[in-house]
């Protein structure tokens, strides 16, 4: 009995050894083949474009031509002419429709990368790679004129009214992409077609790598999915260096009524929210809402975005500072503002550094997206920007970062907190007076407005209390 056990014993083993030895190669190889997929390319490869209908995506805020849903039916060649420059051509599925083509794009710029200064640091690095890919960055090309982008074809009537053709690498996961296609319209420029593709990942990897001197095997899974890095300590002295500094005069009024002008008032309805019509409704317990940005990269009224305003319910102050910046040859600025709340121990703070108050314009309130208008990260672009541009002014050159952190300079998640970044203009009247206003999460309002005077300082006495606004 204990010898047939033994051998049954031993044929189990040697079973189990076999089967093993089967198993891990095929899940290797699937997975192997899996990877593949995902990751392959060609120097010249054709993908398919997914278009809305009316119907299909009635949330769309843009303003659209009445041409919307004419030229729809396109597919994408895309083009290597070497490691960061492609040819992007939108190719036609009905003789109506013109052959749109976008050539020699530099996606250098439009995939992340890091400022020299952040390389060395963990939490700065994985903070700016973060907000570089999850924040929006809509780059136009203009016109046609052949260099870079060319219409030709179908029934003319795009060849002739064209005002701009676009690109725009989603604030969402790695590869999601857009095409954006403008005419003139009733003296506004609208929207007439929007295709939404993945730039092959391959591609993207390739790039990454190129940008940055890093391996994107290590960092691939945050860059794909979102996986939230709040808590990581942001070293603010290898950002910049601070020459002086001075607490501001700086007002809120919670009874001044809310604005809303261009973007903002395009997208009230993706804000869900009843009575909240003054600054102070946005920071009690609320139940204002947001329409998420979700795959491929549109909004959902089904998907309702939170907030986290009320940690911001009480202004505390407003600190200028002048600060030297790596990337800048002269002094360069930077407000913070510090917040608290009664139901939150702890202090936010909002930093926006990297800028020249004496270069922001004067601009009356209507006109305030002509100011500062940026999302928050280090070392990101303009959410809306020329190309031309974007190539003399690599974002991962600037001296511009904006964050939100905790007392103890911890990154908070401002994409959880519902801020998409500052708006920042100088009164039109007075050139010493700043203007902030915050965006909410995807810009869909603005959520507040701080006024400062930059001429003049507060004086405090060691134990006074700082709050601005109770």
């Amino acid at each position: 009995m204990i010898v047939k056990q033994a051998v049954r014993s031993r044929r189990f083993r040697k079973r189990l050894v076999i089967g093993l030895a089967i198993a891990i190669p095929a899940v290797a190889a699937g997975t192997g083949v899996r990877t593949w997929l995902r990751y392959r390319t060609a120097d010249v490869m054709v993908l398919p474009i997914r278009e809305f209908s009316n119907a299909e995506y009635p949330e769309d805020p843009a303003a659209r031509s009445v041409w919307y849903g004419m030229y729809q039916g396109r597919r994408l060649r895309l083009e290597r002419r070497d490691e960061a420059h492609f040819d992007f051509t939108l190719e036609p599925l009905h003789p109506h429709i013109a052959t749109i083509e976008f050539k020699n794009v530099d996606v250098s710029l439009m995939t992340p990368n890091l400022p020299e200064w952040t390389k060395g640091d963990p939490g700065l690095r994985r903070i700016a790679l973060t907000d570089r890919q999850w924040n929006r960055q809509q780059v136009r090309f203009g016109a046609p004129t052949g260099d870079p982008v060319s219409a030709s074809g179908g029934d003319g009537r795009e060849a002739r009214s064209l005002v701009s053709a676009e690109l725009a690498k989603n604030c969402l996961n790695a590869g999601l992409w857009e095409v954006l296609l403008f005419v003139q319209e009733d003296g506004e420029k609208k929207l007439y077609y929007q295709g939404w593709f993945t730039f092959p990942l391959g591609f993207y990897r390739d790039v990454f790598n190129h940008n940055t001197g890093l391996s994107y095997l290590d960092h691939w899974y945050y860059l794909e999915h979102w996986f939230d890095p709040a808590g990581t300590v942001i070293a603010l002295t290898k950002l910049r260096e601070v020459l002086n500094e001075k607490e501001v005069p700086a007002t809120f009024d919670p009874a001044e009524p809310i604005v809303a002008f261009g973007e903002q008032q395009r997208k009230r309805r993706t804000t869900m929210a009843s009575n909240v019509a003054n600054w102070g409704d946005v920071y009690q317990p609320n139940d204002i809402h947001f329409a998420s940005f979700v795959p491929p990269g549109r909004y959902s009224l089904n998907v309702p975005w939170n907030n986290e305003y009320p940690r911001m319910e009480r202004f505390e102050q407003a600190i200028l500072r002048k600060v030297r910046s790596p990337a800048a040859n002269a002094p360069v600025d930077e407000l913070e503002l510090v917040f608290s709340s009664r139901s939150a121990s702890g202090k936010v703070r909002f930093l926006v550094s990297g800028f020249r108050m004496d270069e922001l314009p004067q601009l009356p309130v209507e006109d305030y997206s002509k100011g500062l208008y940026m999302p928050m990260g280090i070392g990101v672009p303009p959410f809306f920007q020329d190309y031309k541009e974007l190539a003399e002014k690599p974002p991962n050159t600037s001296a511009y970062f904006s964050v939100l952190l905790d007392d103890h300079d911890r990154w908070v998640d401002h994409h959880h907190f519902a801020i998409d970044g500052p708006v920042l203009i100088r009164d039109h009247s007075n050139p010493q007076r700043l203007h902030l206003y915050l965006l909410s999460y995807e810009r869909h309002s603005l959520i507040g407005h701080w006024v400062i005077d930059s001429a003049g300082q507060v004086e405090r006495g060691p134990s006074e209390h700082t709050a601005a606004s109770e």
